[in-house]
Order: C-alpha cells, then sequence, then structure tokens
C-alpha cells in the first residue's frame, strides 16, 4: 500500500516488485554437496528421502528458467554417471543416481538433457545390458528405466553399421544369440506395453533407433506392422489394452516425426486405413483420442511436399538483425507482397485424397470435449495447412469458420479460435479473410451459454484473447487498422466486465499490442493492468469509469452492460452491472436518458426472470445517477426524462402485481429489486406525491416485512434490508406535509400497523416491524414515541412460550436505540417526542433485561444475539445521552450497565466477549464527553489505558482474560466479573478453559494471606451460587471451577478453622443443588466437589463423607462407580481423614474391590460396612408413603 501511495503521489519508490527472476544457479555448491553424500545416505531410508526432497527443492525454482541449468548439466550427470558406472556401487545406490538424473532431465527436458550422455560404441552394450537386468513392474525404480531408454536412444546414433558389433554371431554360430538391432527392438516393445513414464521414453528410443539407416532397411516394415496389429488387436476396454495402445501411438507419431518423408510415405495409407478401422476418434480416452490426432496430423505432413506455402502472409523475417537492417533503410517493416500468379506454377501439383479425410478428422478433432485434443487438432491444422495451394487452404479457414455456428457447443468455438490462432500466427490466415473472422472473435469475447447452475465459454472467451494476442503480432497495423477499434472496444470489456479473472487478465494483457495501435492503449493498460484486474468490483465500478471516460469506449461499456450483463444468470453480476451503469451515467446522461432506460423499461416488465430483475435495479442506478447530476446543475431529475419514460418508471409495479409476479421463486428477485427502485425514485424526488402509485409501493414494502417467513432463508435478509431502505426513503420523500412535519394520516397508520404486528405469532413479522419502526425519519416518531417505545419494550421481553421469539427481541432492541437517535434528547422535553427524563429509565431497563438473555434452542445459545444487540444499543443510547443531557443518566443505570457489559466480556463465546469488550472499552475511554458515575473509572483506566482500546483482542482469551481478572479486585465489579468467569472455568472449549483458569488461580495465588478479601471472594462465590440455584447455565460450570480451585488449595486459610462458615453454605447449597438430580455431569461434578472439601476439619468434614457414601448407592451405576474410584483418590491425597492405618487399608481395599456398578442390594452391603469402618451412621432409606382417600 505504501509503495502505490508513494506511486500515485508522483514519487518514485526504490523497489517498487520484488523480482522472481534467477539470474544464475546459485545452489551449485549446495547440488553438488548433496549428490556427493549419495554413497554415505543410500542405505538410510530417512536421510536419503530427506537428500531427494531437497533435491527437488532446489531444481523445481527453475522450472520456468531452466537454461540458467546448462553450464553445470555436465558435472552433475559426470558425478552421477561415475557412481553409476562403479562396480562397487550397490543397486540401491544406483537407483538413486537416476533418480537424480530423472530430476534434472524433468527441470531441464529430456530432449536438452539426453544429448548429454555419453554415446560411445563402447556404452552401447553396458547400457543395453543393464536396461535388460530390470524389472518393468518393480515400481520404486521407474526413474532408472526411463533414463536409461533415454541414454539408450542416444548411443543409438552411433555411425556405425550396428551389425559390427555383432562379431560373436559369425565366429560362434553355434550359440543362436540375438542381434544386437533385435535386442533394442525387443526391449523397446515390452516398454511400449509398461504403464509408467519409461513408455515415453521407450517411443523416444523407437524415432531415433528405427530411422536409421541400417535399421530402416531391414526393420522399419516389420515395425510399423507390429505397431498396426497392435492397434488392431488391442481393446481399450481394459486398462492394460488402454496403455499398449498408448504405446503403439506414441511409438507411431515420434516415428513419422523423425522420419525422413521418403522412407514413410509408402506405409502413410496403411497407417492411415488402420487408424479409420479402429476409430480412435471415438475413444473414451482423451489421451487416445489426442495421440490419434497427432499420427493424423503426421501422416498429413507425410502425404504433403516439405515446403513452406509461397502465398503465406509475412510480417517481415524471423530474423531480428534484418528486421533491424530493413528498419534503418526503409525506416518500417513491411509485410513481404508476394505475386501470387508467379508461385502458380509451383502450386500446380496433385495432393493425395487421403489429405482430405485427414483434414476432415483434424476438424472433427477441434470439436472434441477435451482441451488437449482440440490444441492438438488446431496445431495439425496449421501445420497442415502450410503445405496446401492457396485455394484449399482457404477452404480449410472456411471449414473452420463453420465451428462459429450458434448450433454448436463451446467446445468448437474453443476448438475454432485455437485454430485461428495457429493459422494467423504462421500466415496462413491472408488479411482478406480478417473481415470475416474478426466479427467471431469479437463474438468469441462475449461467449457465454448458461448451462444448468452455471455457465460454459470462459475457455473460449480466454482462446479469443489468445486469437487477439496472436493476430496483433502477425499483422501489420495498417492490416488491422479496420478493425482495431472493434478489437480494442471487445478487449476493453473483456478486461473489465468479464466474470472470470482468468480472462480479465488474458484481455488486459491483450489492450498493449506491440505497435500501440489501440487507441488510449499505455493509458487503459496502466490503470488495468494484470494485477489490478484480479478484483472484479475494482473492474466494474472504478477501472470501467476511468476508461469510459475515454470516448471511443464509453457506448460500447454501456451497451455490454445493457444488453450482456443486466441479464446475467449470476445475480453477484447483476447486481454489480447496475451499479457500473450507475457510475457510467456521468460519462454520457443524455445516451442514459434517451437510449438506455427507454431500452431497460421494456426488459424491466418482461418474461425472463434474470433479464426483468436486472432492469429494475439498472433503472434505479440510472436514474438516481441522473438526479445526482441534475442536483449539481441545480435542475430536475425530469429535466432529463421523457414523459414515457417516467410514466414507464411508474408503472413496473403495477405491471409486475398484476401479473403476480410478486410469488414464489420469482418474488424472492423481483420484491428487493422493487424495493430498490422505490428507494431510488424516492430519493431522485420524482414528481408523484399523492399519486395512486405511492400506496402500492407502501403495500408491497408492509407486505415483504409481514411475510418474510414465505420466503426461503438465503432470501429473507435481502428483501428485509431492501424494503426498510425503501420505507426510509419513501417516508422522506412523499409523507411529509413540509420540512419536519409528518402526514398524520399515514403516520396514524403505519405506527399503528407496525406496533399491532409487534404481538403477531409469526417471529419474522414480528422482525420485520420492529425493524421498520428503527427505521421511519424522526417526523414520522415525534407525537407517537409514548407508544412506540413502550411497545418494542414489550416485544424485548422473554414470554415463557412454547416458540422461540429470540430474533424478534434482537431486532427489538435493535429498532429501540435506532428510536432513540432519531428523536435525539432533551432532558426537559416532552416523552412523546424526545428521550428524556421521563422515558429514559424504561428505555435503560428494557435493554439491561435483554443483556440476561440466555435462551436457548436447537441452534445453540440463540440469546446471545439478544445480548449482542442490547450493548450495542445500550452503547449508541448513551453516547447520544452523554453528549446532550448526561444529567439523565444516574449512577445506578450506569453501574447496572457497566457490570453486565464486564459479565459478558468475561464469558466464554469468544465473539460476543470480544463484542462486549469493545462497548466496555468505547464508553470507558469516552472523553468529549466522558460518561459519568462509571464505578471505580481510576482503577479502570489503569487496567485498561487508553491505548489498549486499539491493541487488546478481545477474541484472544489468553489476552482477554489477565485484563478481566484483574477487575475482580473492585468490589462493584467482583460478583459480575466472576459470574462470567465461572462459566468460562467451567466450560468446554480447551483454551477458553485453560486461559481463564489460568488467570483466576493468579488472582487468588496473590491474596491466599489476605483473609478479608478471600472471605469476600467466598462470599461473591456463594452468593453467586445461591441465585443461581438449580440454573445449569452457572450452576454446573461453577461446581467444576469449584472443583478447580479446592484441587488448588485456594482456601488452605479457611481449613484451619473447624467448620468454616464457607463450607457450611458451599455443602448446603450442594447438598440443595443435586437434590433429586438425575443429570450425570452436575452429580459427577459434585461428587469432586465434596472431595475436594474433606481438607476442611470439623462436623463438615463428617457430613461430606455421609454424603459421599450416600451417592455409593446412587440408582445410576456410573455414579456409584465414579464416587467410589474419587473416594479412593481422596483417601490418598488427604491422609488424615482416617487415623487407624488398618481401617485405612481395610476401606481402601474395598473401595478397590468391590464392584460398584453390581445390584443395589449387594452394594449397600459393602457402603454399610464402610460407614461402620469410618464410625459414621449408616444412611436410612426413607420409604415413601401414599395417603389414600376415601
Amino acid at each position: 500500500i505504501t509503495v502505490m501511495e508513494a506511486v500515485c503521489d508522483g514519487e518514485e519508490p526504490e523497489v517498487v516488485t520484488q523480482a522472481c527472476l534467477l539470474s544464475e544457479f546459485s545452489e551449485k555448491g549446495e547440488a553438488r554437496a548433496l549428490i556427493n553424500s549419495l554413497p554415505d545416505i543410500h542405505h538410510d531410508p530417512v536421510s536419503r528421502e530427506a537428500t531427494i526432497e531437497k533435491f527437488v527443492v532446489i531444481m523445481d525454482r527453475y522450472q520456468e528458467q531452466p537454461h540458467l541449468l546448462d553450464p553445470h548439466l555436465e558435472w552433475m550427470l559426470n558425478i552421477l554417471l561415475e557412481m553409476i558406472r562403479n562396480e562397487k556401487s550397490p543397486p540401491l545406490m544406483v537407483h538413486l543416481c537416476f533418480k537424480f538424473l530423472y530430476i534434472i532431465s524433468k527441470v531441464r527436458g529430456y530432449k536438452i538433457f539426453m544429448q548429454l550422455f555419453p554415446h560411445e560404441v563402447s556404452d552401447v552394450l553396458p547400457v543395453l545390458d543393464l536396461l535388460c537386468r530390470q524389472d518393468p513392474k518393480d515400481t520404486e525404480t521407474w526413474e532408472t528405466r526411463y533414463i536409461l531408454l533415454l541414454w539408450l536412444s542416444m548411443t543409438c546414433l552411433i555411425p556405425f553399421d550396428l551389425s559390427r558389433l555383432d562379431g560373436h554371431l559369425s565366429t560362434d554360430p553355434g550359440l543362436n544369440r540375438e542381434s544386437i538391432m533385435d535386442r533394442i527392438l525387443a526391449v523397446a516393445k515390452s516398454f511400449l506395453r509398461v504403464s509408467d513414464k519409461s513408455r515415453d521414453a521407450a517411443s523416444v528410443l523407437v524415432s531415433k533407433f528405427v530411422t536409421r539407416p541400417d535399421v530402416k532397411l531391414k526393420r522399419l516394415g516389420d515395425f510399423l506392422d507390429w505397431c498396426l496389429t497392435t492397434i488392431s488387436q488391442t481393446s481399450e476396454i481394459t486398462m492394460e489394452g488402454t496403455v499398449t495402445l498408448d504405446g503403439a501411438l506414441q511409438s507411431l507419431a515420434q516415428l513419422f516425426k523423425h522420419g525422413k518423408r521418403d522412407d514413410f510415405l509408402q506405409y502413410a495409407p496403411t497407417v492411415l486405413q488402420c487408424l479409420n478401422q479402429k476409430r480412435i476418434a471415438e475413444s473414451n480416452q482423451a489421451t487416445l483420442r489426442k495421440l490419434g490426432v497427432k499420427v493424423v496430423q503426421r501422416l498429413g505432413l507425410t502425404f504433403l511436399k516439405p515446403r513452406l506455402a509461397k502465398w503465406r502472409y509475412q510480417r517481415g523475417s524471423r530474423s531480428l538483425a534484418v528486421n533491424l537492417a530493413q528498419s534503418s533503410v526503409t525506416g518500417s517493416v513491411e509485410a513481404t507482397k508476394t505475386d501470387l500468379e508467379s508461385v502458380s506454377q509451383e502450386e500446380d501439383y496433385d495432393i493425395p485424397e487421403d489429405v482430405e479425410n485427414i483434414i476432415e478428422q483434424l476438424l472433427v478433432g477441434l470439436k472434441d470435449k477435451e482441451t488437449i485434443v482440440r490444441w492438438s487438432s488446431a496445431k495439425g491444422i496449421g501445420r497442415v495447412t502450410g503445405r496446401l495451394p492457396k485455394q484449399l487452404a482457404d477452404e480449410v479457414v472456411e471449414s473452420v469458420l463453420e465451428c462459429f455456428s450458434f448450433q454448436e457447443t463451446d467446445n468448437a468455438w474453443h476448438g475454432g479460435c485455437l485454430a485461428f490462432a495457429e493459422l494467423g500466427r504462421r500466415g496462413l490466415l491472408l488479411p482478406s479473410r480478417l473481415s470475416d473472422v474478426v466479427p467471431l472473435i469479437i463474438r468469441a469475447l462475449t461467449y457465454d451459454e448458461k448451462r444448468g447452475a452455471c455457465s460454459l465459454g470462459s475457455n473460449v472467451r480466454d482462446a479469443a484473447c489468445y486469437v487477439c494476442w496472436a493476430f496483433a503480432r502477425a499483422y501489420e497495423p495498417s492490416e488491422l487498422k479496420p478493425y482495431v477499434n472493434q478489437i480494442a472496444s471487445a478487449l476493453v470489456i473483456a478486461t473489465v466486465f468479464d466474470r472470470n479473472i482468468t480472462c480479465r487478465k488474458a484481455a488486459s494483457v491483450n489492450i498493449l499490442s506491440p505497435q500501440g495501435t489501440f487507441p488510449h492503449g499505455i493509458d487503459i493498460v496502466t490503470a488495468a493492468d494484470y494485477f489490478t484486474v484480479g478484483n472484479v468490483n475494482n473492474c466494474y465500478l472504478t477501472i470501467s469509469v476511468y476508461i469510459a471516460g475515454f470516448e471511443e469506449y464509453t457506448k460500447s461499456l454501456i451497451d455490454h452492460l445493457v444488453h450482456m450483463k443486466v441479464n446475467h444468470w449470476d445475480g453477484v453480476i447483476r447486481e454489480l452491472a447496475t451499479k457500473a451503469l450507475h457510475n457510467l451515467t456521468a460519462q454520457a446522461p443524455e445516451y442514459m436518458a434517451n437510449t438506455v432506460l427507454p431500452q431497460l423499461l421494456p426488459m424491466a416488465t418482461g418474461l425472463d426472470l434474470h433479464r426483468r430483475h436486472g432492469a429494475i435495479l439498472a433503472c434505479a442506478e440510472i436514474t438516481h445517477a441522473l438526479y445526482e447530476i441534475a442536483t449539481q446543475k441545480n435542475s430536475w431529475v425530469t429535466d432529463f426524462l421523457s414523459s414515457d419514460t417516467i410514466e414507464g418508471l411508474k408503472n413496473i409495479h403495477q405491471k409486475l402485481s398484476d401479473r403476480k409476479q410478486y410469488r414464489g421463486f420469482g418474488g424472492e428477485l423481483m420484491r428487493p429489486a422493487v424495493c430498490g427502485l422505490i428507494e431510488k425514485l424516492s430519493l431522485s424526488k420524482m414528481p408523484f406525491k399523492d399519486d395512486p402509485v405511492i400506496t402500492g409501493w407502501q403495500w408491497l414494502i408492509d407486505d415483504s416485512l409481514k411475510n418474510l417467513h414465505l420466503f426461503s432463508s438465503g432470501a429473507r435478509r435481502g428483501i428485509q434490508d431492501s424494503a426498510l431502505s425503501a420505507l426510509a426513503a419513501l417516508c422522506r420523500q412523499y409523507y411529509q406535509v413540509e420540512p419536519g412535519v409528518a402526514n398524520v394520516e399515514m403516520q396514524d397508520q403505519l405506527v399503528s400497523q407496525y406496533l399491532s404486528a409487534l404481538m403477531s405469532p409469526e417471529v419474522l413479522t414480528r422482525c420485520g416491524c420492529a425493524l421498520a419502526l428503527g427505521s421511519l425519519p424522526p417526523f414520522m416518531i415525534r407525537g407517537k414515541l409514548q407508544k412506540i417505545l413502550p411497545g418494542l419494550q414489550a416485544a424485548c421481553k422473554v414470554v415463557q412460550k412454547a416458540e422461540s421469539q429470540t430474533e424478534a427481541r434482537r431486532d427489538a432492541a435493535t429498532a429501540m436505540s435506532q428510536v432513540c437517535v432519531a428523536v435525539g434528547v432533551c432532558a426537559q422535553g416532552s416523552p412523546d417526542r424526545v428521550l428524556c427524563e421521563g422515558n429514559i429509565r424504561p428505555v435503560y431497563e428494557a435493554l439491561l433485561g435483554c443483556m440476561n438473555d440466555y435462551s436457548m434452542d436447537s441452534r445453540g445459545d440463540v440469546g446471545a444475539w439478544v445480548r449482542a444487540a442490547a450493548m450495542s444499543s445500550l452503547m449508541d443510547v448513551t453516547l447520544l445521552v452523554v453528549a446532550s443531557a448526561p444529567e439523565l443518566l444516574s449512577s445506578d443505570l450506569v453501574q447496572r450497565m457497566m457490570c453486565c457489559l464486564v459479565q459478558q466480556a468475561a464469558e466464554k463465546i469468544d465473539r460476543y466477549r470480544a463484542h462486549a469488550g469493545t462497548v466496555f472499552l468505547r464508553l470507558l475511554h469516552s472523553i468529549d464527553p466522558a460518561v459519568p458515575h462509571i464505578p471505580h473509572r481510576e482503577e479502570l483506566l489503569s487496567i485498561f489505558p487508553p491505548e489498549t482500546g486499539n491493541s487488546l483482542n478481545w477474541n484472544a482469551a489468553s489476552q482477554a482474560f489477565p485484563h478481566i481478572t484483574q477487575l475482580l479486585r473492585l468490589h462493584q465489579y467482583q460478583y459480575h466479573t466472576l459470574l462470567g468467569l465461572t462459566v468460562s472455568v467451567g466450560g468446554l472449549t480447551e483454551s477458553t478453559v485453560r486461559y481463564s483458569s489460568q488467570s483466576l488461580f493468579e488472582y487468588l495465588k496473590g491474596i491466599q494471606q489476605d483473609a478479608t478479601v478471600l472471605q469476600q471472594f467466598g462470599d461473591t462465590l456463594l452468593c453467586i451460587f445461591r441465585d443461581n440455584l438449580r440454573n445449569d447455565r452457572v450452576s454446573v460450570p461453577l461446581l467444576k471451577m469449584v472443583d478447580q480451585i479446592l484441587a488448588n488449595g485456594c482456601f488452605e486459610l479457611f481449613t484451619s478453622e473447624e467448620s468454616h462458615p464457607f463450607c457450611v453454605e458451599l455443602l448446603a447449597l450442594c447438598k440443595e443443588e443435586i437434590k433429586k438430580s438425575k443429570d450425570v455431569q452436575k452429580l459427577l461434578s459434585c461428587v469432586a466437589v465434596f472431595c475436594g472439601m474433606v481438607q476442611f476439619k470439623g462436623d463438615v468434614r463428617q457430613k461430606v463423607l455421609v454424603q459421599l457414601l450416600m451417592l455409593l448407592c446412587h440408582p445410576f451405576p456410573v455414579i456409584r462407580k465414579t464416587t467410589a474410584s474419587q473416594v479412593y483418590e481422596m483417601f490418598l491425597t488427604y491422609d488424615d481423614v482416617i487415623d487407624d492405618e488398618q481401617v485405612l487399608a481395610d476401606v481402601m481395599a474395598s473401595l478397590s474391590d468391590t464392584n460398584w456398578e453390581s445390584d443395589i442390594a449387594t452394594v449397600r452391603t459393602h457402603r454399610n460396612q464402610l460407614c461402620d469402618w469410618l464410625g459414621l451412621p449408616r444412611p436410612i432409606l426413607v420409604t415413601k408413603v401414599t395417603h389414600l382417600g376415601n
């Protein structure tokens, strides 16, 4: 950002970007060390894996600049080959060396790398023998076989007849051994059938070996027969068959690529016939179809004489030196215009009939469903067309043009674009054809076809950008001049308005052609460079406005949005398009008003849902933009619009209503769109006051707010927000008799209907109407405040009913603050018009009541929504009151508010803790003016200095709780802080429990020796327990917290006093809490607390032991078992409970040996025995007495 700011300010930063280009192989030392370490680490799997990984990371850095490795390839290869040739090298190390060789060849490319292999005569047999010893089925060592096949391919190039290496066959004919030639062919054939990458290397071997002069004389025909037999007899149904076909087709493609035409021409018709019979193009395997296309195009090149078409379009020379020499003389490089008549005689030669079949197959390949097949077909068409006479080549171009019919699929369009790019790049698309091709490419740049829930065509648009790139480099500027403006507009549109980021970037790099012939190309590409077009919002709303400032592009950008994007299938694009039209209106207001709006109005009431939705939004945005322009000129928006346009805008709602288009799925789009139209027309001050259309608009807003439950959950928020915005704008424009004075009739009607709807059984109706009251302008509320506030306060209260009204309470709390902010504050004002002394307390009481909403349902703690809304509302109202009349805030209200915020800031849900903390600090740090009556303000400011407002991350438990626990030492905050901490320390989230308990224990450690403070803490703890008895939300976490406190010995000061009041009260509360309880978690927590309370001496200890022994006979087996286990641990921990060692041994043995999950009668016997040993009275089972009436 700093760099961007510097550039914008006209400064030149020292470093704008960090270059990713490398200058040399800087890791050569590390690479050498890794290669040299192979003998030492090859036997250790861990070291071996780590070394390979390091080498891969080093080499992968050079994937895009592999030429930097060239000076170092030789020494790396020599070191590794030396290890491989060393007879002492174990097989594992040899395979490791080959793996390193493969990594290097992968990065540099096998074609360059294989040239460095030694290829002396003496290398042939060792390499062949080593390859024959490999196991083709070993999946771990395929790199070895791959590199050996490449090495063998190089050794095959020795300029000697291979029969010279078969001297042993003539001297000792009785051995009946194979010749070298047959051995190599056998190896190649065997590896053409394997499923790993060595199959690719085998095809390279075939292309080098079979094309040798001595081998092709003896074996070429046989090998081609073998290939064709393999192809015709192999089925692609099995995986093995697919692999075999792949190998045979690869070898054919390589042979016809590298072999001489004279050698292969006689076999080409047979090969083509075999492929036609096999119908490779109809295969289900994309790889086979691609290889089929490769072989077919190579056959086409074999049939045709290898020559460059004299008729092709040439632009300068391929030599930079020649171009520069020409330009120094002539000043420009002219395209070579060949006299076609002079070369016509050279073109008169017979074209074999098979070429037509080949071109037909390549044209079919352009429409294949896989990109790799289409791409290969496009390259084939380019290569074959380059050898055709001009007339036949033109027929090929005509055939490619047929791919661009709207009956064709996106695959055909994509293949056609690739083919035109190849033809243009090779000079085979003559300038005379540009008039046919350019319009199709411009259509391809905006190709978008909806298919189900998505669209097809991004690959077509991307390929069309590639065509533009190829044309810009293939033709002279003078040839493209008639089409430059069309191409430039289409590319600019794709750059800023394409939905796909890849297409936007592809188009942006084409804007500035090599000659700079595009209008304003440099300015545009500066604003819409490769990186800035990455953000679609930036493209639509910012870059498009800048480009539209150039006259050549203004109308084309607007027209594209109106005709292609306003009706787009993606709702996000439709909305962005309408916002872009708003921004572009300033560039052409008359065009928008006189041309665009009349085009949009029929679309706004048409049959197509998406078109209708986008057109309505566009009408709204354009009208509002025209209003803003009119305001700047001190005129009215109606000065821009014709009477027909105004009437058309007014009638949109009525036409939709008459057709019942507000219902169902379409209604979910129409309602927010028309509400947006209502808002924008109201803001534009359209002359519709007292018009019947206002009644219709009001009905739509009210109906949308009251029937939100009829729409899908995903659409509700959008409908509600747009209706509320429309309501506010409608009231301001059409319900004011004069500024600040409401239309009494409409005021009564709206307020009464929204208040009555607050009692609706539908929760979403309550939500909508509560927020509607909050969105009313001040003049609509004044005079009705004494009805509105009590209505919202009643809606905030929790009513014990089966149905949950949580969302309604949340929105009522939000609306209450909106109403208060709208009317303002006046201490001595009328309670019916402003917030004043007479009505402020009920507002605070209602919001503080919401702070205690802990409603739960299947969605979890939904009450948190209400608490969060209440916190925001309290902040808004408090800051409003403090700014105008701080004397209205009483000390008790401020204290309760701050205590509630502290409690929320200590609780367990990160998001709501953060919200509470932010609000708390905002009120604490408010200076101008300060919030009065905040308890312990100075101490709070020392804990939370003003600078912590930004630095403290309340979401992080590790940061929040160390600050929060410091409030425990402030008397007025202690209760609420500890109440909030209780649910955090006794919660389930590990991080929250860890940091909250850690902070709590640090505080307790600091007060261990202060009996008064510790007693006060204990009293507060008991008070919380007492207030929340049988409230499981607090009591269960509190028991867990007390267990931790006792286990950490935090109340050790109380143990010295017999039957301390704290432990007596705690025991009584625990007994009351678990009385008749069947909650296993609560019972287990209480067992843990009882075990911890044994450390207190006196009668309390005896009573605690009695409670534990009673729980040993609890009806739930899990309680009995856990109690026995914890009591056992308790006696180990507190060894002063039983003085007699024999009794202790008996008790421990009974606790550990008894099966406490067996039936109650058996368990009770053992329990009574424990009572006797411990000197405690046996619990007596109370029988229920039933009183029978007469």
